[in-house]
């Protein structure tokens, strides 16, 4: 028998029993050795505020409409950062997977079935196994940066020192940029200071816009990446980017935007907002970069020791302890970055 972690409801998960799937011709099964808990994304379906919940999404039109829910509780499984090993396969053509790790997103299960070549586009280079749980978020981050389009010597200001922040940080110094890190949390701000940032500023106590004016000669920075999340942090970012400036919003947003005023910077500085979104890359990139090669470039990196991703994890717990994982991310996210459950310890 397997396992899952299902959220239940609104604050609340468990961890129920499940058959282990049968792969068949040109299928592999996975048997998950870490799995990464997204802080963002996976938090909105835990506390009951992402948008699938309360309308249905029109995949043809593209809106959210009201009606029916795209997403019901209990949500099974759900979670994109995986990394696993291949123990049986459908095909003896595919024997050579056997014992092979793979990263990708199959949710927080012990075992997936997924196609063969699926597999074979995601063979974890020669970093940890866990490092694979930076695949997805990885491409996430690395998106953000294609978004930016950051050229040698601009002033990058990043909001939000969690993990996907904390990897755009350091992707946008090897892009040749300057790099001021905004988190309120002390401990955060250290560890991006530790992994290259030039600047932290505390948005609690510190004037953000003026002092990255202050470091600009007044002009403001070339770009914002905002990866919290939060309104407050998107209002500041809009104020501190310079003048026909561009800000990345690549956090996801929830509830109503009351922190942003747009009649005052946004307004008067003609900023672009740019959403930065997974599920794409800006148009003039489509026919070089996918989510796949954006992985890919993300867990290269941290191979060639050019990118820290071991630093970013801050908790490994036993899969069966998901719910005391997924609490304490709610309750005390100021202690936490990349929290990972670990299956490698369970007998068969």
């Amino acid at each position: 028998m397997g396992h899952l972690v299902r959220i239940s409801a609104p604050h609340a998960v468990d961890v129920v029993e499940v058959e282990d799937p049968t792969p068949g011709p040109g299928e592999v099964l996975l048997e998950t050795a870490y799995s990464g808990i997204s802080a963002g994304t996976e938090l909105t379906a835990y506390r009951g505020t992402n948008p699938y919940l309360a309308s249905e999404w029109d995949p043809d039109r593209r809106l959210f409409v009201p009606g029916n829910s795209s997403m019901a509780y209990p949500v099974d499984g759900w979670g994109y950062e995986e990394v696993g090993r291949v123990t049986a396969v459908g095909s003896a053509s595919d024997n050579d997977l056997i014992g092979r790790l793979v990263w990708g997103s199959w949710g927080h299960r012990s075992t997936a079935v997924r196609p063969a070549e699926y597999a074979r586009a995601r063979l974890l280079p020669g970093v940890e196994p866990v490092m694979g749980v930076f695949g997805r978020i990885g491409a996430i981050a690395f998106n953000a940066i294609l978004d930016a389009d950051i050229h040698l010597g601009e002033s990058v200001v990043v909001f939000g020192a969690g993990v996907p922040g904390q990897i755009v940080a350091q992707l946008a110094r090897l892009n040749g940029a300057r790099v001021t890190v905004v988190d309120p949390v002390a401990t955060r701000r250290a560890l991006a200071e530790r992994l290259g940032a030039d600047d932290t500023l505390d948005p609690t106590t510190d004037d953000v816009a003026g002092a990255v004016r202050a470091a600009t000669d007044n002009r403001g920075a070339d770009v914002v990446i905002e990866m919290s999340g939060a309104y407050q942090a998107l209002h500041e970012a809009v104020r501190t980017v310079g003048y026909n400036s561009r800000v990345i919003a690549s956090g996801f947003f929830q509830d109503s935007a009351t922190a942003l005023r747009l009649g005052e910077e946004f307004h008067h500085n003609r900023v672009a907002i740019i959403c930065s979104q997974i599920s794409g890359v800006a148009a003039h990139l489509q026919h070089r970069w996918d989510d796949l090669r954006m992985s890919r470039t993300v867990l290269s990196l941290a191979h060639e020791g050019r990118l820290a991703l071991d630093d970013l994890i801050s908790h490994v717990i036993p899969a069966r302890e998901a719910k005391d994982a997924f609490d304490m991310l709610d309750k005390t996210p100021q202690d936490t970055l990349q929290v990972v459950l670990d299956y490698t310890g369970e007998t068969a």
